[in-house]
C-alpha cells in the first residue's frame, strides 16, 4: 500500500507547519484516487477549524481522506496530551495492531469482547486521551469552539494589519492561518527594495531581541529561519483571551528593544 501525507507536500518557498499553509486537498485527493494511493491528512494544527463556519472552507476535501490526525491540544487548547486518529476503514487499526494477547483479552469474558479496544491502539495500555476533548466539548459546545477559533483568527488578522502598517516591520509572506511570520527591521534596513540581500544582518536581529524579552520576562515569542529566509518572528496563539492591546504591546515592545539594540 502506498502513502501520501499531504502535510509534507511543499512548494519551493513554503512550509505548511511554520507558515500555517493549507495544501490543496481536493487536488491531491484526485491524484490519490486516480492512482489508488492512501491519503493521510496531518491536520494536527489546522484540523480544529472544522468547528468554525467562517473558516472551515480551508479544510475543503478533508472528508476524502483515508485517515486524519488532529491534535485538539493545539488550536482548541485542550489539555495535553490529546490526539485523534480518524480512519475510514473501521477494521484497519485492529488488523494492523491486534496481537490477541490472551492474558489481556480473554476470549471467555462475560461481556462482549468487542469492548476491549486496546488491540486497536499503538500503545495498548495508554490512557484515554480523547476523554479530555470530549469533556471540553460537552462544556463549551461546538459554538464555544467556533467562537474561540474566530476570535484567534481575527486577532491574527489584526496582527498582520499592524505589521503591514508599520515601516519597522515586514511580513515574511501573506498569512493563511494564525501563523504571523514577520521581521523587525532595524533603521538601517528600512526601505530596502530587496530585504533578502541583507540576510546576514537580518539573521542576527530576532535572536537578540528575543533574548532581551526573555530576560525581562515580558514576552515569549518564537523565531526561526526557513530555508533561504533569515530568522523571523512567528506569532501563534491559542489563547482567545488575548486582545488587540496585547498585539500592540508585543509589536511596540519589539520595536522598543530593537531601536535600542540596533542604532
Amino acid at each position: 500500500m502506498k502513502y501520501l501525507r499531504w502535510a509534507t507536500y511543499k512548494s519551493p518557498f513554503s512550509r505548511t507547519t511554520v507558515r500555517g499553509a493549507f495544501d490543496p486537498i481536493n487536488e491531491i485527493a484526485d491524484i490519490c484516487k486516480k492512482y489508488n494511493i492512501w491519503l493521510h491528512i496531518d491536520a494536527a494544527w489546522g484540523g480544529g477549524l472544522i468547528f468554525s463556519q467562517k473558516h472551515r472552507a480551508k479544510l475543503n476535501g478533508i472528508e476524502r481522506a483515508n485517515s486524519i490526525v488532529i491534535n485538539p491540544h493545539k488550536l482548541l487548547a485542550v489539555p495535553q496530551q490529546c490526539s485523534l486518529l480518524l480512519v475510514r476503514d473501521t477494521e484497519i487499526l485492529y488488523k494492523c495492531f491486534s496481537k490477541g494477547a490472551e492474558y489481556l483479552f480473554q476470549r471467555d469474558k462475560h461481556y462482549d469482547k468487542s469492548y476491549d479496544v486496546g488491540d486497536k491502539y499503538l500503545q495498548c495500555g495508554r490512557k484515554c486521551d480523547v476523554f479530555k476533548f470530549w469533556l471540553m466539548w460537552k462544556a463549551k459546545g461546538s459554538s464555544g469552539f467556533a467562537s474561540h477559533i474566530d476570535t484567534l483568527m481575527d486577532l491574527a488578522e489584526y496582527f498582520e494589519e499592524q505589521v503591514n502598517n508599520r515601516s519597522d516591520f515586514m511580513m515574511v509572506s501573506k498569512r493563511q492561518y494564525m501563523n504571523v511570520c514577520f521581521w523587525y527591521l532595524p533603521r538601517y534596513l528600512r526601505g530596502k527594495t530587496n530585504i533578502l540581500e541583507h540576510s546576514s544582518q537580518l539573521q542576527k536581529v530576532a535572536p537578540q531581541i528575543r533574548a532581551v524579552m526573555i530576560k525581562h520576562g515580558s514576552v515569549m515569542l518564537g523565531y526561526q529561519p526557513l530555508k533561504h529566509l533569515p530568522n523571523f518572528f512567528r506569532f501563534v496563539s491559542q489563547n482567545s483571551s488575548l486582545t488587540k492591546k496585547d498585539v500592540d504591546f508585543i509589536l511596540n515592545h519589539i520595536a522598543e528593544i530593537g531601536d535600542a539594540l540596533f542604532k
